[in-house]
């Protein structure tokens, strides 16, 4: 039998490539994507079966296409999709223009849509599925990340809306939302807070995730675990759920 293929977008750095390296440890072929093509290549040389690095913007219209093109291409089957490509800014509502809230949603939504439609017939062939990195900014309101929230938002709609179909179809579709992770973009987020009050890089890290009352801030790794989980059989029965990996941050129900 061969093995199962995962698309993984945004796989360059960060999550993106932790979630690449964990579904090839449980035996899938990985198609890695992202804008970065030197990263994506470095990762797929390391990963322990043959892979496929893509470098593709998935904001464009048609780039999505082209993925699941190549994938087949390479692979002939798809088995699973994740969708962790797109960041989002942070900061005051009324300084983002209309082209700062379509930036936002071009990539991590809109990329999310078209890669989905792209690749669901051949989920559907495969009895596969999608994982979507969202965000818990999309479970809880913020006035400084009001795009973010946003984008988040409709991906978990997107989520439950595509896991319905996924019930006639034979494919599941599940979402990941991660609070703060030890990654690139939070330590930008770190290193700004301690300028800001004169501190360390460590000692402002304590004290951001004291402000949003978690004990520490995540790994990549952790949050690969939990889509390694959904992307294997033991995740058989989970339809339209939606994952929080965010050390307790979300005290909602």
């Amino acid at each position: 039998m061969n093995a199962r293929v995962a698309v993984v977008t945004g796989a360059s750095r960060g999550i993106g490539a932790a979630i690449a390296r964990s579904l090839a440890d449980a035996g899938c072929q990985v198609v890695a994507a992202a804008r970065s093509g030197d990263a994506l290549q470095s990762l797929v040389d390391a990963l322990p079966a043959p892979g496929l690095a893509h470098a593709c913007d998935l904001s464009q219209a048609g780039s999505a296409d082209a993925l699941v093109e190549a994938t087949l291409a390479r692979f002939g089957r798809i088995d699973v999709v994740v969708n962790n490509a797109g960041a989002t800014p942070r900061g005051d509502f009324l300084a983002f223009d209309d082209a700062a809230w379509a930036d936002g949603f071009a990539l991590k939504f809109f990329g999310a849509v078209r890669l989905c439609r792209a690749a669901w017939p051949h989920l559907v062939r495969s009895q596969g599925c999608i994982v979507n990195i969202a965000g818990i900014g999309g479970r809880t309101g913020s006035a400084e990340f009001t795009i973010g929230g946003s984008v988040n938002a409709a991906l978990l709609n997107l989520t439950k809306s595509l896991a319905d179909r996924g019930v006639r179809d034979g494919v599941r579709v599940n979402a990941v939302n991660p609070s703060g992770i030890a990654t690139e973009r939070t330590q930008v987020r770190i290193d700004r807070l301690a300028a800001e009050r004169g501190i360390s890089p460590e000692a402002a890290a304590k004290d951001l995730a004291r402000e949003l009352r978690v004990a520490r801030f995540g790994t990549p790794q952790e949050i690969a675990s939990v889509v390694a989980f959904l992307a294997s059989d033991a995740a058989s029965y989970m339809q339209g759920a939606v994952v929080d990996v965010d050390g307790g941050q979300t005290r909602t129900l």
